[in-house]
């Protein structure tokens, strides 16, 4: 006898999902979705920030630079204003002491020599002889101080006065054996430009004047 197959049953409803346990419901779904999303708004927010601080700080770091180099701009620009005052100073103090040492010069030409000559004839004792040059149309009135000098100050030498065409109006060359002094008042002035031309070198001032 042969035996019939069995029938195969399948003990399974095809409409059912077995697997429906493991799927995320909508609501979990829509949480997640949340979720995620603020968290790339958080994350982008962050990054944000750190972008906005990174170029705050490097506009910070522009402007304390910018400010530095502004400071350091007005400090030489006041160094320059305190060197030339001082050099608009000099020069107009030389400018009134020449004015004023030519005005004397024009008035009274002989006053510089009279001083000169006084001070050497009350050094010169026992000198021979005393020679004095200066410009020929005040040979006579240096003459005539000379010889009031020299009853005053106790010299006894000889006394020479020339008119010397070499020098100029208020100058004057006294010399003695030994020795002499020069009044040069163009040399004294080259001298004083020189003076003053150091002065501004050593302390970094530009002076029109001392450099024509």
């Amino acid at each position: 006898m042969t035996a019939s197959p069995a029938r195969f049953t399948f003990d399974l409803d095809l409409g059912r999902n077995e697997d429906s346990h493991s799927m995320v419901p909508e609501t979990a779904m829509v949480e997640l979705l949340a979720a995620a999303r603020a968290e790339g708004v958080a994350a982008g927010r962050a990054e944000g920030e750190r972008t906005a601080l990174a170029n705050a700080a490097k506009a910070q770091a522009a402007a304390a630079e910018a400010l530095g180099s502004r400071v350091a701009a007005m400090a030489a620009a006041m160094d320059d204003a305190r060197k030339q005052a001082v050099a608009d100073g000099v020069e107009l103090s030389l400018s009134i002491a020449r004015k004023l040492a030519g005005g004397l010069i024009a008035r009274e030409p002989t006053v510089e020599i009279e001083t000169l000559v006084a001070e050497c004839m009350a050094t010169l004792d026992g000198v021979p002889h005393l020679v004095i040059r200066c410009e020929p149309m005040l040979a006579d009135a240096v003459r005539d101080i000379a010889t009031g000098k020299m009853t005053t100050s106790g010299f006894t030498g000889r006394l020479v006065v020339l008119g010397d065409p070499d020098v100029a109006i208020g100058d004057a060359r006294i010399e003695w054996a030994d020795g002499g002094v020069v009044r040069d008042i163009r040399k004294l002035s080259t001298e004083i430009d020189l003076k003053i031309a150091e002065y501004f070198a050593a302390r970094g001032i530009r002076n029109q004047e001392t450099e024509q």
